[in-house]
């Protein structure tokens, strides 16, 4: 299914160009028009689902193949030191565009970038409370 309002399905589409760096039935991998560092680019599936929690599995199972692969290239020709693979659901999660996508984002020493999680202590009893409320 495509959406007819969606952005993402006019690119992953060929219905708006792309600096596209790979292509195949199912995925279209260009790079971001607004990068955070050189090289950065998405994985857009050429169907349309809101999020990973619409993803259809089969389609899924292809993501980190695709993107192990997208990140031997950028090695070869971009040279990078490090790499994220970043993919957000919900708008309170950094989602702009409601198409699922993966980034992939080149590392390199004085990028200017920061994605490190700044990680809270648990209170005594406060994990166990949480798997809980998850199990229950």
């Amino acid at each position: 299914m495509k959406k007819d309002d969606c952005i993402f399905c006019k690119l992953a589409n060929g219905q708006i160009p792309t600096n596209t760096i790979y292509e195949d039935e199912d995925f279209r991998v260009f790079l971001d028009a607004a990068p955070a560092t050189k090289g950065h680019c998405l994985i857009v599936p050429k169907e349309h689902f809101d999020g990973l929690w619409e993803l259809d599995d089969s389609v899924g199972a292809k993501v980190f193949p695709l993107a192990k692969k997208m990140m031997k290239l950028l090695k070869d020709k971009l040279g990078w030191e490090g790499f994220n693979v970043v993919q957000n659901n919900g708008e309170i999660a950094g989602q702009t565009i409601f198409h699922f996508h993966t980034h992939l984002i080149p590392r390199y020493k004085g990028d200017g970038q920061n994605f490190n999680m700044a990680s809270k202590q648990c209170k005594d009893g406060e994990l166990e409370g949480i798997l809980n409320e998850i199990l229950s």
